[in-house]
């Protein structure tokens, strides 16, 4: 039985429609000193490109 990477699994998801997101890097400390436009943009969440859509076949979904 294969296990669920539980880092991929937290890290990445699928929307209704089948594609494959995940957050944007750089938003955990230090963004007090960044302008908004920054701070705003980091807050979307990215569709992840077609070459890195073989992680979804370690996800198991």
């Amino acid at each position: 039985m294969q296990k669920t990477n539980k880092r991929i699994s937290k890290t990445f998801w699928k929307t209704g429609s089948g594609k494959l997101m995940r957050r944007k890097s750089g938003q955990a400390h230090f963004n007090s000193r960044e302008r908004g436009n920054t701070t705003s943009n980091k807050r979307r969440d990215l569709a992840v490109s077609k070459a890195d859509r073989r992680i979804s076949l370690v996800m198991g979904k």
